[in-house]
């Protein structure tokens, strides 16, 4: 079996271990630790990484992982999982998705050990955890007032990526290109399979998205044969190849008309733009038939914000 070395302490095969990770000191000179648990089967198998919090607002995810945690579902039969809920401490700490020096932890991979601290935090993961690991699952939300229905991201022309997520089960399945300095890029060009989960907003726990999540993980494991049991998919996904956010052509008050998740037609009414006072009332068309897979809740709109996102087929 694969030797398992996390910030120095080795873990062995049927154990189960909380690492309290030290990657950086307040000016208090508090430490800011990342808890990293990490569960090994007796039975040889893959590792698989399951995390959250890359920012720090997102909260479903790290629910999915709390109850991930909690229900000890994240002790394998086979293999090793490691499970990081919040990788952004800082972010959590402050309900903020960058870091203190304002940058974007998930745009600064693969890092550098004398870097930014964001840079510095994503080098922990590139040389301490991405090495372990076959495969992954990342959970993310939309951003502020974005709810985004519950989603995996991942390259479709890769075998193994399109293998675990319809394995997955979301109800939308999305072609995804990979973003420059992102953790799942890094991964790819190590060699490693990651998904991205989307799913619901931020600061706004959904108990769908969390359900969603959390029965993916399950039904990911026993696919690769780290568990015997998970839960049956209930619905066919829809798969997106592309996808746009329609943009407000005016400025006031923004009323949606559908549901996220579902289909919409070409020129379909799907919203209006009120004023304020009462002044005009103009309709917020579909530029294209496509399914609603994100919206925005923020009722105050200025000309050229994000309303739907339109996923096409």
């Amino acid at each position: 079996m694969k030797e398992i070395v996390i910030d120095g302490k080795r873990i062995l095969p049927g154990e189960n271990v909380q690492i309290n990770a030290l990657i950086a000191r307040l000016p208090t000179r508090t430490p800011i630790n990342i808890p990293v648990f990490v569960s090994r089967a007796l039975v040889d198998g893959p590792t698989l990484l399951v995390m959250a919090g890359m920012h720090g607002d997102e909260t479903n995810g790290i629910e999915i992982m709390r109850r991930f945690i909690s229900s000890k579902a994240n002790v394998p039969t086979t293999g090793t999982v490691i499970a990081i809920p919040v990788f952004n401490v800082y972010g959590f700490i402050n309900n903020s998705r960058a870091l203190p020096d304002g940058k974007d932890l998930n745009r600064s991979f693969p890092g550098s050990k004398t870097g930014s601290l964001a840079s510095r935090i994503a080098f922990f993961m590139s040389s301490q955890i991405l090495p372990l690991i076959d495969f992954g699952l990342d959970f993310h939300t939309g951003g502020a007032s974005r709810n985004n229905y519950p989603q995996i991201r991942a390259a479709f022309e890769l075998e193994k990526e399109r293998e675990l997520a319809d394995v997955f089960g979301a109800p939308i399945l999305i072609k995804s290109p990979f973003r420059e300095k992102s953790l799942r890029k890094t991964a790819a060009k190590a060699g490693k399979a990651i998904l991205v989960f989307e799913g619901g907003e931020t600061l706004r726990l959904r108990k769908q998205v969390v359900d969603v999540g959390y029965n993916g993980i399950l039904r990911v494991m026993k696919h690769l044969g780290m568990r015997d049991t998970a839960p049956e998919e209930n619905q066919l996904p829809i798969f997106i190849n592309n996808s746009a956010w329609l943009r407000a052509k005016h400025a006031g008050m923004f009323h949606l008309s559908v549901r996220n998740g579902t289909r919409v037609e070409k020129k379909q009414v799907i919203g209006y733009i009120t004023g304020p006072y009462g002044q005009f009332e103009h309709k917020i068309h579909a530029p294209n038939a496509g399914v609603i897979i994100g919206l925005n809740n923020f009722p105050v709109v200025n000309m050229g914000d994000a309303l739907v996102h339109i996923g096409t087929e």
